[in-house]
């Protein structure tokens, strides 16, 4: 019984998770590339602006044009939710009140609807 125990802890600890996770490389934008539930998100700021470039598992634009999203940014000891809104082709853009600083953390959140499912993607960011 404790041998059967034992293979099941080792295949829970073992088996990989599907969650967001970062990638090293950068995106065709200049912004860093995360992975969530097989959809490429690039995360690019620029001055006040926060741009989330969306992609199919393949590589090509998605369309966000239904999608509906927001961005959760701490920085400098303060949260705040700036909601996204769609941009064609595959971006979704929110405005900040100030630019980012180093270090601060942003967090994707949208959702949208394909063949009759709901989809949800999550992403983490850190600015450099």
């Amino acid at each position: 019984m404790l041998k059967y125990g034992l293979l099941a802890l080792l295949i829970a600890v073992t088996t990989p998770v599907d969650r967001a996770e970062a990638q090293s490389k950068k995106g065709a934008n200049g912004g860093a590339v995360v992975v969530s539930n097989g959809h490429p998100i690039e995360f690019v700021a620029k001055d006040q602006q926060l741009t989330f470039y969306v992609s199919d598992d393949d590589g090509s634009p998605l369309q966000t044009k239904s999608m509906n999203g927001r961005a959760t940014v701490q920085d400098g000891g303060k949260t705040a939710t700036i909601p996204l809104q769609p941009a064609a082709p595959n971006m979704l853009v929110g405005k900040l009140q100030a630019p980012l600083g180093a270090k601060a953390r942003v967090v994707f959140s949208a959702t949208f609807r394909e063949d009759g499912h709901t989809h949800t993607l999550t992403a983490r960011y850190v600015t450099d």
